[in-house]
């Protein structure tokens, strides 16, 4: 099972949005996501997210919340424990970044971007300030959910 890490970086009712248009062969080829990747050897999520931030955006975060863990299930792609978080204090320039463009989006229009399904599940979710820590399980075929449960329910 690989383990890796998401985090919708929040500042003045924006989240930091990743357009991934740069790697080949990607599964999120087109889509918008916030920033994460694989987590390393002996690398807990939380070091890992804050490692991928820095590596993708240049900015070091100083303040965030675990929000919850997405399990992954696909026919096409390997299974995966995302570790979901969301920051709102950093230090740093943004910079560049290899894996496509950042860009801020303001909360009310990244339903109209080009995501995943179950990323809008998870990103409503988040948007809740009174959701507490949640386990969400997401059931691809092909690019297709086919299944959503949040705490074990039918969604």
């Amino acid at each position: 099972m690989r383990q890796t890490t998401l985090c919708y970086i929040e500042h003045d009712g924006q989240y930091l949005m990743l357009h991934r248009t740069k790697k080949e062969h990607d599964a999120s080829q087109g889509k918008w996501i916030g920033v994460g990747g694989k987590c390393e050897a002996d690398e807990s999520p939380d070091e890992c997210m804050l490692r991928e931030v820095k590596e993708e955006t240049g900015l070091a975060i100083d303040h965030w919340r675990y929000r919850g863990i997405v399990t992954f299930i696909s026919d096409i792609w390997p299974c995966e424990y995302m570790h979901l978080f969301t920051a709102d204090s950093w230090t740093g320039e943004m910079r560049d970044c290899d894996e496509g463009e950042l860009q801020w989006i303001d909360k009310g229009d990244l339903f109209d971007l080009s995501l995943w399904e179950g990323d809008r599940i998870f990103l409503k979710l988040i948007m809740d300030e009174k959701q507490p820590f949640f386990s969400l399980k997401l059931t691809y075929k092909g690019d297709e959910l086919v299944d959503a449960r949040l705490d074990g329910r039918k969604i």
